[in-house]
């Protein structure tokens, strides 16, 4: 019924991409779900049908693995997840429910509540190392204004022995224990700051100390639902 109207924008993918990046014209490819989900490299089975790593976008577009240059990993100042699989930092108390309400966590496509909890440097180092993410957007860190103290995931305790990263055991997965490393928290407000001075002295303690742990710079932190309220250090479209 509706072929006649969407068939006169058919046209090969790859060949008017090619013309597009011959041209300089500048291309931005974007991943709908998270690293976790990848079917090789999540937490299988808790995962989709198909690859959300990085390098699908030259897969799926049919450009070549040469035409991605800047790779930005989308990453929330907290950690979440929707539906089942296994979430090392989730909160089942006051705090989880606090960051589901303030950052209004609910699954874009299913409508679901996501799980919360708190900031997992290791999934996330994980997640970046695997997909090839040059530089991260920190978003919704305003969400933690008012914590007296925030807590970072640096490693795992599983079956007495310590691990830095997330094994692919589903039983190593599902008895894996958080080790946390505990912040000063700060009572000013981050909304709707622009630049690094407009932020605590707290926050920015944190995010640095997330650009150490995750080893990947920070290249934006995102300050409220906004698009305007964004501290930029580095424009991914300028590499």
């Amino acid at each position: 019924e509706i072929a006649p109207k969407v068939t006169p924008f058919i046209k090969p993918v790859w060949r008017e991409l090619d013309i597009a990046h011959k041209e300089g014209k500048r291309i931005l490819f974007e991943g709908a779900q998270g690293m976790l989900l990848d079917v090789d490299h999540g937490t299988y089975p808790y995962v989709t049908s198909s690859n959300t790593v990085a390098g699908q976008a030259a897969t799926g577009s049919g450009m070549g693995p040469r035409s991605v240059h800047y790779v930005l990993g989308i990453v929330k100042a907290y950690t979440t997840r929707v539906g089942e699989g296994p979430f090392p930092t989730e909160l089942h108390d006051a705090v989880g429910k606090r960051l589901g309400e303030r950052g209004h966590e609910f699954g874009t496509v299913t409508g679901r509540q996501r799980r919360c909890g708190w900031f997992d440097a290791c999934l996330v180092r994980q997640s970046l190392k695997i997909a090839g993410v040059d530089g991260i957007a920190l978003t919704k860190l305003d969400v933690l204004d008012g914590f007296k103290e925030i807590k970072v995931c640096v490693g795992y305790k599983i079956g007495g022995k310590e691990f830095d990263y997330l094994p692919a055991g589903m039983d190593s997965r599902a008895g894996a224990e958080p080790v946390y490393e505990v912040m000063e928290g700060w009572s000013g407000s981050t909304e709707k700051a622009r630049s690094w001075a407009d932020l605590p002295a707290e926050a920015v303690k944190y995010v640095r100390r997330i650009e150490e742990l995750i080893e990947t710079p920070v290249a934006l932190v995102s300050t409220s639902p906004e698009r305007d309220d964004v501290i930029l250090m580095k424009d991914p479209f300028q590499d």
